[in-house]
Order: C-alpha cells, then structure tokens, then sequence
C-alpha cells in the first residue's frame, strides 16, 4: 500500500543485511524513459502493467537483494504467483488509517489526488489486503514498533525462517527515544 514503509524498511533492511535494494518502479521509469505516472495517463493502466510484469520477471530471475514493488505489481495473478514461487515476500501491513495519517500531506501519490483520499485508501486496502496476504511469506505490521525495531524483528523471522543465516547478519540496536 502507498506509505506501507517499503521506501524506508527496505533501505534499512538492506543495510543491515548488506544487500542491494531496488525499487521496481525506479527500474520501469528507466526502462520507459519518464515517469511513471506520464506513461500511465497517456498508454493507460494495461500496458504499464504489462511492462512491469515484464521488468519484475527479468528481476526476480537475476537481482540478488531487497526489491521494491509498485503497490499494484500483485493486481496481477501472474505476478503474485512469480513473486511467491521465486523469492520471499514481506508484506509490510497497515490500517488505510494509519496510512492517512502518514500520507495527508504527501501530493506526490496520483492514487490519493482524490476527494476523499481516506476512503480511496479504504478501497485499495479491501482489494489489496488479501492479494498481498496471499502473496506474502511473511507479514508485519508497520507503524507501531520504531523503524529499527521492525528490522530486528523481520530479521529474526528471516532467520527463524531459514531464510537468512543468522551468523551473517550483524546485530544492531534499537536506540531508545530520550525520556
């Protein structure tokens, strides 16, 4: 979902597991020569799904790290099922509440240039939820545990999971807020 933490879990993840991270909607701006939401006005929702399913095949076939995805890559079947069968999937999980509170100022989302932004996040997260819940080998919920904390935590899953060999990843520490 917009403003799920993706940006900001997965640059810290990254760190602390010292692995590249790409974002996959950085990827399809390069590859289509403009932004994103250009390319969605003018060719429409269809062929840029069709480009990021392209894109996200030829990355989960080659990219060795934290990827990013567009909130609406698992709208596809085709996707979620690539996703699933061909890496780990984190869904990093939100009320569309919290989300508002995080994204009232933020005019940079098209999807929220909407009347009633906390409704249209209402309807994304129905539709959605159960799509990234389905997807997902791992889900966490963002916003109430600081940044560090949640990396500490989905590190630990990763591990307990097999995922990641805890003897390779360094431990950090949660700064606690002053008093």
């Amino acid at each position: 979902m917009p403003g799920g933490g993706k940006s900001t879990i997965g640059r810290q993840l990254a760190r602390r597991l010292d692995m590249p991270l790409l974002d996959t909607d950085h990827v399809i701006e390069e590859r289509i020569g403009e932004p994103i939401r250009s390319f969605f006005e003018r060719d429409g929702e269809e062929r840029f799904r069709d480009v990021e399913q392209a894109v996200l095949g030829e990355l989960v076939a080659t990219f060795h790290g934290i990827l990013a995805t567009g909130g609406g890559t698992i709208l596809r079947e085709a996707n979620r099922v690539m996703l699933r069968e061909r890496s780990t999937v984190l869904y990093l999980s939100s009320t569309p509440e919290a989300l508002f509170k995080r994204l009232r100022f933020d005019s940079r989302r098209p999807l929220l240039a909407v009347a009633d932004p906390l409704q249209r996040l209402r309807d994304l997260h129905a539709t959605r939820d159960p799509l990234y819940s389905q997807t997902a080998h791992f889900a966490f919920t963002t916003g109430r545990a600081s940044v560090p904390s949640l990396v500490n935590t989905i590190v630990t899953q990763l591990e307990l999971g097999g995922i990641i060999d805890p003897n390779r990843v360094p431990s950090i520490v949660d700064p606690k807020p002053p008093h």
